[in-house]
C-alpha cells in the first residue's frame, strides 16, 4: 500500500501557519507560567518536535511525564479547533510544530527532521523541508 505524502501548496502553508502560530499560544503561555516546564526545558529535559508536540528527550520524571502531557493534550485540543478549513490536524499540528522549532531559544532541546535530539544555538534551527 503506498502512503500519500502531505505536501501542500504555498498559500495552503501559509494560512496553515499563520493560524498555527495563534492556536497553540494559550496552551504554550499556560506552560511557561510553570517553572517545572520551564526547569524541564532548562534542563534539557524536554523538547519541541516537529509534530507539534513537546517530545522527552531523556527519561522523564513522573511529574515531568504528566506535565508534559497535559499540554500536549491542550496543544491536541487547540489544534482540533482552531485547524483551517481545508487542513487535517496533523497538518495544522505540524505547520505549529515548524513554528515552535523556530521560537527554541539558544541552548533548548528540540527535535531535527531526521529524529535527532539538537540544542538550539545562535544560528537557525534546523527544519523540515515542508516548513513555512
Amino acid at each position: 500500500m503506498r502512503v500519500k505524502q502531505w505536501k501542500p501548496g504555498a498559500m495552503a502553508m501559509a494560512a496553515i501557519a499563520a493560524t498555527a502560530a495563534v492556536a497553540v499560544a494559550v496552551p504554550s503561555a499556560m506552560a511557561q507560567r510553570d517553572p517545572a516546564y520551564e526547569q524541564a526545558r532548562a534542563d534539557g529535559q524536554i523538547g519541541e518536535q516537529p509534530d507539534g508536540y513537546l517530545g522527552f528527550v531523556s527519561t522523564p520524571t513522573d511529574a515531568v511525564r504528566k506535565l508534559v502531557t497535559d499540554i500536549n493534550i491542550k496543544r491536541k485540543a487547540a489544534y482540533t479547533s482552531n485547524a483551517p478549513q481545508g487542513s487535517t490536524v496533523e497538518q495544522f499540528a505540524f505547520a505549529t510544530g515548524c513554528n515552535l522549532i523556530a521560537k527554541t531559544k539558544p541552548g533548548e532541546k528540540y527535535k531535527a527532521p531526521d529524529g535527532r535530539w539538537l540544542t538550539r544555538d545562535s544560528g537557525a534551527p534546523v527544519r523540515d523541508s515542508r516548513c513555512p
